[in-house]
């Protein structure tokens, strides 16, 4: 259907969506409706409706007001009882209501609504407008979508003309309207057939518009993955959002030679954080120095720390310098700082304050030029209260502290650190072992991790020696790690966690097989579908979870 038309001599309008007086239906109770607008009377003036998308198309804007006067011609010109103009997010999977009329705030047109949805999911098939003329008539509509209606929309008829650009589905215009004669009906569908056509590429420019703005937010507040990149240190796996917040903090004091209290719970990697400082620091030419302050008695632990003159004691045969002075020039790293003893720490204070110390046995002072980092997995700040601590010491070391998050916080860094280990065992012991089962994925993720890297990276070096082929399967990984499937949150033990790993992993296998199609999961298994349900019930399993390739 072609509409062509003057728009000057056709038409005066007095505004956009202005109809045209000498068609306007009358509906003062004595005459009734025109005829259906069986001539080109409703066609006519939709020219309005057609020359605002038109505009819209060129200034890239205003379809909010293109699809209010679409509503308004359809009220007036259609006699149409209810009406929604339903967008699709692709990106998102999200159908949402962009415009509608015809319902009170409490109803929200819910049973047009859920009538639009269908239509939109129904149009990804076979991209046509859907007309049936009598809802209460037609197969497709079960039960519970009536149910949704009054009685009043069940008699009427429902037709949704949907809004495609190319192979993509936009959105769609759906109605509710009672018709007595079926040509009427046809020449509606038809003239919106028209005019979704054309809102098709306002709508396009619509959608594209608000995705550059979702884009350009999402890039103004996450670093780009060229920032990520130069963020990142190349000693550390993690893309998490947790560690790239560490990642940036690290970027900013790394340059300076600001003392840095590295925090975390014990395995989480805070020497390997303290290195990428170094690495990126003023000092990363001289010497990085690791003391780990809780492995040597306070007897000896200033000789280390500070050297010792020749004959200072016995059995000292000649002159030896301490940690802070073979850091001279670079950093040194204090580990375990928070397990020092007071009298260890008032020693350290000096230092820290003045970069000075003298040797044991001797009395010259020794200057430095070195940057200090420290990391502990205690509260230092309740140490400090309660005493345990020098509150001195504490503010000294305390001018940057970087939280490490533990590994339960950082989501998906479980499988790239899982997959990193995996590689790194199975070279080191001569094995082929080339990926990890979704299965064994899953417990992996549902583990609570209290050693964090150190506990994964022990996990997986045992599971590479135990798998016999070439994957870590879900049998083969601790029956603590196994424990975290259950849905009873039960441990099991022995012979019947050994089962249930080989069951559950079964299970995960034949749903991905078959994308979570229960039916065909159930007959690969020699099951019936409810014995399976109530299987991947006993696991927490939802056959969601494997569509479209999740797993």
């Amino acid at each position: 259907m072609c509409i062509a038309y003057d728009g000057a001599s056709h038409l005066m309008l007095r505004n956009e969506f202005a109809l045209k007086g000498s068609h306007a239906p009358t509906r003062d109770g004595n005459e009734p409706r025109l005829r259906e607008c069986r001539s080109a009377a409703c066609r006519d003036r939709i020219v309005p409706v057609l020359s605002a998308i038109k505009r819209a198309i060129s200034e890239r804007s205003g379809l909010s007001r293109v699809l209010e006067g679409l509503l308004e011609y359809m009220r007036h010109d259609m006699d149409i009882n209810r009406s929604i103009i339903s967008l699709f997010r692709q990106e998102a999977g999200e159908i949402l209501v962009y415009e509608r009329f015809g319902a009170t705030e409490e109803e929200q047109d819910r049973g047009l609504h859920c009538l639009s949805d269908w239509a939109i999911e129904k149009t990804f098939r076979l991209p046509k407008s859907i007309v049936i003329p009598r809802i209460c008539d037609d197969p497709s509509f079960t039960n519970r979508k009536r149910s949704l209606l009054d009685a009043g929309d069940q008699a009427s008829a429902f037709f949704s003309v949907p809004i495609v650009r190319g192979p993509k589905v936009l959105g769609s215009v759906s109605a509710i309207r009672r018709y007595d004669d079926d040509d009427v009906m046809r020449n509606h569908v038809e003239a919106l057939e028209v005019v979704c056509c054309l809102l098709a590429q306002a709508m396009d420019l619509h959608l594209a518009a608000g995705r550059d703005r979702c884009d350009f937010e999402r890039r103004r507040r996450e670093p780009s993955h060229e920032r990520r990149d130069l963020l990142k240190p190349a000693n550390i796996i993690g893309a998490s959002k947790a560690m790239l917040d560490v990642f940036a903090m690290l970027h900013k004091v790394a340059g300076t030679r600001t003392t840095v209290l590295v925090l975390g719970e014990s395995g989480v990697g805070k020497e390997m954080i303290a290195n990428a400082i170094h690495a990126a620091s003023p000092c990363a030419d001289g010497p990085m120095v690791t003391f780990n302050c809780a492995a040597l008695p306070e007897s000896i632990l200033e000789s280390e720390l500070f050297g010792h003159e020749k004959g200072a004691f016995t059995g000292a045969s000649q002159l030896r310098k301490g940690r802070f002075e073979e850091a001279d020039g670079g950093t040194i790293f204090l580990d375990e700082v928070g397990e020092l003893s007071l009298g260890a720490q008032a020693k350290l204070l000096r230092v820290l304050q003045e970069r000075t110390f003298e040797r044991v046995g001797g009395g010259r002072a020794v200057n430095v030029d070195i940057r200090v980092l420290a990391a502990t997995n205690r509260d230092l700040a309740e140490m400090v209260r309660s005493g345990a601590f020098r509150q001195d010491l504490y503010f000294r070391l305390n001018v940057f502290p970087l939280v490490i998050p533990p590994l339960r916080e950082r989501g998906d860094d479980v499988v790239a650190l899982s997959e990193y280990f995996a590689s790194k065992f199975s070279l080191e012991n001569g094995k082929q072992v080339d990926r990890i089962t979704t299965s064994a994925l899953k417990m992996l993720l549902g583990y609570h991790w209290p050693g964090n890297v150190r506990e994964l990276e022990n996990v997986i070096e045992r599971a590479v020696i135990l798998t016999e082929d070439d994957a870590v399967h879900g049998h083969d990984l601790p029956l603590s790690v196994q424990s975290a499937v259950f849905a009873d949150g039960e441990d099991r033990q022995g012979l019947e966690a050994r089962l249930a790993a080989v069951e559950y992993e079964m299970l995960v296998e034949a749903l991905r097989l078959h994308g979570g199609n229960l039916t065909k999961a159930a007959k690969e298994l020699h099951l019936t579908r409810r014995t399976l349900t109530l299987r991947m019930k006993k696991y927490n399993l939802a056959y969601k979870a494997f569509r479209r390739g999740e797993e």
